[in-house]
């Protein structure tokens, strides 16, 4: 797979797709994919609880790079999508759509964000 510097959400899927059927051999089951999404999570939450939190970095968690981290969330939530059927571009576009319908003055109005 090529290096690009910029790739789009539908690119992303396909290359996982690629990347899972040749050198991943097939997909996890949703339930274990599902599983791992969590814990990958978690330790995107570790890193960010000893960068940014007031936790102590333990000689296991030193040296781990947050983008890595978020990328290992982003790869397991991309197979989750390809698994399912969900167009994440789409998804998206979606989302915003609700986001900007819902939420127009929301955050403008939040006392607690002035």
């Amino acid at each position: 797979m090529e290096s690009t510097t910029e790739i789009t959400l539908s690119e992303a899927q396909a290359q996982v797709d690629q990347w899972i059927k040749t050198v991943g051999v097939r997909y996890f089951n949703e339930l274990t994919n599902m599983t791992i999404l969590m814990e990958e999570v978690g330790e995107l939450a570790r890193i960010m609880s000893r960068t940014y939190g007031e936790q102590s970095f333990k000689e296991s968690d030193k040296g781990k790079d947050l983008g890595d981290e978020m990328a290992d969330v982003l790869w397991v939530l991309i197979c989750l999508a390809n698994q399912t059927g969900v167009d994440l571009t789409e998804a998206m576009k979606k989302n915003f759509e609700k986001k900007n319908i819902r939420d127009i003055n929301r955050h403008r109005d939040n006392q607690k964000l002035k």
